[in-house]
């Protein structure tokens, strides 16, 4: 499953890199906290503020996006000077491991330099374009993959996402020290599975305990970018491969991703304004 063609030089990725205003990457300490589907919908939110979007799935083992996107099945194609990512929407394209499957049951059985070298062609030799954003979707924790994105793109930004309960608190900090160490710029947290509206009496359950992620981006000084409630509306239409911020947007958490991106854009505006 070599992408690389054996007469292509590498072209770097700070070259293939260089149309692309913001480079986003959503990470996460642990599993298990909802991390592909906050940066899939964050990704169609800012497209469908006209917004040029790309979406990275990071995840070598496990590419979720593809089958999130309603992609399933798709295959990416190549040219001289690159490789393709694939139509998702208007003003959003998508690249995954997931395209290169020959079943979406395959096992990628990869040791670390395989899967560095996969993501590094992922930021060389996939023709991105000129983007307003790049979302890469990293797997949980601070191993091959976050690592290998931060050495080659070393301009990128972090969005941390959390659930609210200590265990994950706990793995949320050493991403945030993980970000900070390789001098990423934190643009904040997100707060996931933050609540449930009870369907028969309306009222709030905290499953997983709140204000967990704000509490730490407090102790941290970081920027808080919201809290995402639960609802299994999302599940089912991630199931179905119909991104949830296209289908529901009476729902609480697409208000939610809404104002999340509006605070993501507020703090690029005001760096801007700083230049």
């Amino acid at each position: 499953m070599n992408m690389q063609s054996e007469d292509k030089p590498h072209t770097g990725a700070a070259e293939n890199l260089e149309g692309i205003k913001h480079r986003l990457v959503v990470m996460s300490g642990k599993g298990g906290v909802g991390k592909s589907t906050v940066a899939a919908n964050l990704a169609i939110a800012l497209s469908l503020k006209g917004y040029e979007v790309g979406l990275l799935d990071g995840d070598m083992h496990g590419p979720s996006i593809p089958k999130m996107l309603g992609l399933g099945g798709r295959k990416i194609t190549g040219e001289a000077d690159g490789l393709l990512p694939v139509f998702a929407m208007p003003n959003l394209v998508v690249m995954s491991i997931g395209f290169l499957l020959r079943e979406d049951d395959a096992p990628v059985i990869w040791r670390g330099p395989l899967k560095m070298g996969a993501m590094r062609q992922f930021l060389e030799e996939v023709k991105w374009g000129d983007l307003d954003y790049l979302i890469v979707d990293l797997p949980p924790g601070t191993g091959d993959e976050p690592l290998s994105v931060a050495q080659l793109m070393p301009e990128s930004d972090a969005v941390i996402v959390t659930t609210p309960q200590d265990v994950a608190l706990l793995s949320v900090r050493k991403s945030i020290n993980f970000a900070k160490t390789l001098k990423m710029k934190i643009v904040g947290i997100v707060e996931n599975m933050s609540g449930l509206t009870c369907p028969h009496c309306g009222k709030i359950i905290n499953l997983f305990k709140t204000g967990g992620g704000e509490k730490a981006a407090k102790d941290f000084a970081i920027p808080f970018l919201g809290q995402i409630p639960i609802d299994p509306r999302v599940v089912e239409e991630g199931d179905r491969g119909v991104p949830f911020i296209l289908s529901q947007d009476d729902s609480p958490v697409v208000k939610a991703f809404n104002q999340i991106v509006e605070k993501i854009e507020k703090q690029y505006e005001e760096v801007k304004k700083e230049v």
